[in-house]
């Protein structure tokens, strides 16, 4: 359960983090905002944050959009998102949600002469589908929005609007998510996590200029396929009829993390079941987030700088004590 917020430039309990209805990002969609998964490891007895700098770098160049003005830099961002989670002591998986929003009680749209606020609170967090390992999937009859009308590179929290159309469009019509196309009638993403398929042994992907977000798990996914499986990825513009025809298809994101794609529109893709990059990706992918890859240590934020002992740890000091 959240117990605690960063809020108005402190950490505070959960119920004291609240705004006024007449705040502007609350009228308007004047926000931006990221999010982080942390990973616990049992063994270890810590909680690792994936990539955290990198999410706030991100979340920073979501504000420039919408004309922000803060005195946090990343490396500040990070550190309060620590103590915070060190506060909630979590011994499981965690979501971590920074929000930037124009703070001021004003009517009136517009981006310049308002202040800007972050808050951040973290959830116990699971899967985001829950068929992971094969979910079926629509396309929307919806389109992204536009770099031109809405920029789909940042988290503004207005154009999530239209992701929650597009997610409930696919949910009511019985599929766990949905691929959305770009005002060009190309692939861009689900619709909220970035997307791949598998044909011939490649992994491609839409490029960012395809209206998706810049995602830091499909970078980390690239990153992967080309260095650890030997994958060649490919980065081009990709046809609603290809997919059908794919080998593997699958989602990624922060939230989603690593979700197989076993049919679109009522069509299986490959066997219908998670494919082999696809399963290669998912596993090398957890393990990671877990801190089980000493090789991508650097990924890893722990969040518990004196961790506990582990069980057998503390059981070898026992024995050692005694003899």
């Amino acid at each position: 359960m959240t117990q605690y917020a960063y809020f108005e430039g402190r950490i505070r309990p959960i119920e004291a983090a609240k705004v006024s209805v007449m705040t502007h990002a609350f009228n308007y969609g004047t926000g931006w905002f990221g999010g982080l998964r942390g990973y616990w490891n049992a063994e270890q007895e810590q909680l690792y944050v994936f990539r955290i700098l990198d999410h706030y770098r991100r979340f920073l160049d979501s504000g420039k959009i919408l004309m922000a003005s803060l005195d946090l830099s990343a490396e500040d961002l990070v550190e309060i998102t620590l103590e915070l989670l060190r506060r909630e002591g979590y011994r499981e998986d965690c979501y971590i949600r920074p929000i930037g929003y124009k703070a001021d009680p004003v009517i009136g749209v517009r981006l310049h002469n308002l202040r800007d606020q972050v808050t951040i609170f973290s959830t116990p967090f699971g899967r985001y589908i829950e068929n992971e390992e094969g979910a079926e999937v629509c396309v929307s009859s919806w389109r992204r929005v536009d770099d031109t009308a809405l920029p789909p590179r940042g988290k503004l929290v207005g154009s999530y609007v239209n992701s929650a159309l597009i997610k409930s469009e696919a949910v009511l019509n019985g599929f766990a998510e949905a691929i959305v196309l770009n005002q060009n009638g190309h692939v861009a993403e689900g619709s909220a996590e970035n997307f791949f398929l598998v044909r011939n042994g490649v992994l491609i992907t839409p490029p960012v200029y395809a209206n998706v977000l810049e995602g830091i798990t499909r970078r980390s996914i690239i990153e992967l396929a080309q260095r650890e499986l030997g994958v060649t990825v490919v980065e081009r513009e990709i046809d609603r009829s290809e997919i059908y025809v794919a080998d593997e298809a699958f989602f990624c994101g922060t939230g989603v993390q690593v979700v197989a794609v076993a049919s679109v529109d009522h069509r299986p893709i490959g066997s219908g079941r998670i494919g082999p990059i696809t399963q290669r990706l998912r596993d090398l992918y957890f393990r990671v987030v877990r801190g089980q890859e000493p090789a991508y240590a650097h990924w890893l934020t722990p969040v518990y700088a004196d961790r506990p002992a582990t069980h057998a740890e503390a059981t070898a000091r026992l024995v050692a004590a005694v003899v």
